[in-house]
């Protein structure tokens, strides 16, 4: 089972227990987050496409760290008035795990630490 997720403008594939690191999202008081903009979900039963989002389906996750990407350099130059500027950013990012996968009809989660998938 996965899931297509739209976070922060760029689209993300999720499975349950998969590590996905998205743009900053701000958790709640027990550490986990719930990406309710799901436009995509493929399980046993087949796939099902959202216009635009796939109705009753989330995926649960839990914050695993937020931290901040390598740093993007920028250089602009304008040759006839002999203008430079150089400037640099660093992206705020979060790191998720993936814990269930939720629609209307079914719920897929990741196994617990201790178990196999079968």
């Amino acid at each position: 089972m996965y899931a297509i997720v739209r976070s922060g403008g760029k689209q993300y594939k999720v499975a349950p227990n998969a590590i996905v690191s998205v743009e900053k999202v701000e958790p709640d008081k027990d550490g986990r987050y719930t990406f309710e903009d799901v436009l995509l979900v493929c399980d046993d039963t087949g796939v099902r496409i959202g216009t635009p989002r796939v109705p009753d389906a989330a995926v649960q996750a839990e914050v695993i760290e937020q931290y901040r990407g390598k740093k993007v350099r920028g250089f602009t130059y304008k040759p006839t008035k002999n203008i430079q500027r150089h400037y640099g950013h660093r992206q705020s990012l979060t790191r998720v795990r993936v814990v269930a996968i939720t629609t209307g009809q079914t719920a897929a989660s990741a196994p617990a630490s201790g178990e196999s998938e079968e």
